[in-house]
């Protein structure tokens, strides 16, 4: 029941400003990427890229990763998002195959120390 509860919580909340607040994350996309160096400019892609950031830093706040982790998580995604702007149609669907593996990545993590992920 929590979980569903906090579901609908989310859902109202993206109406008016994100779910980032909702589950403890509370940081902007630049301050998740600033607290690990450069940032990257994802485009279009930005709010999903958003999305597995704040994943990965509730598992990181809450003691599931490093800030090693974190970062080399960060880090290795915005690389990988360059490496998709300079090539063509097979470069974006690598981008696309990459990224949605990170996106199960993080949300695993963050099924670990979060329990609204878990229907608890």
């Amino acid at each position: 029941m929590r979980g569903w509860m906090a579901a609908v919580a989310c859902a109202g909340t993206v109406l008016v400003g994100g779910c980032a607040a909702v589950f403890g994350s509370g940081q902007s996309f630049s301050a998740l990427q600033a607290s690990c160096g450069a940032q990257t400019d994802y485009g279009a892609d930005a709010q999903s890229v958003y999305s597995a950031l704040v994943d990965a830093y509730v598992a990181y706040r809450y003691g599931r990763l490093s800030q090693a982790q974190y970062c080399a998580f960060g880090n290795d995604m915005a690389s990988h998002y360059r490496m998709r702007t300079a090539g063509g149609p097979d470069a974006q669907r690598a981008w696309a195959d990459y990224f949605n593996a990170q996106r199960v990545k993080a949300i695993d993590w963050r099924a670990q120390v979060d329990p609204t992920l878990r229907g608890g």
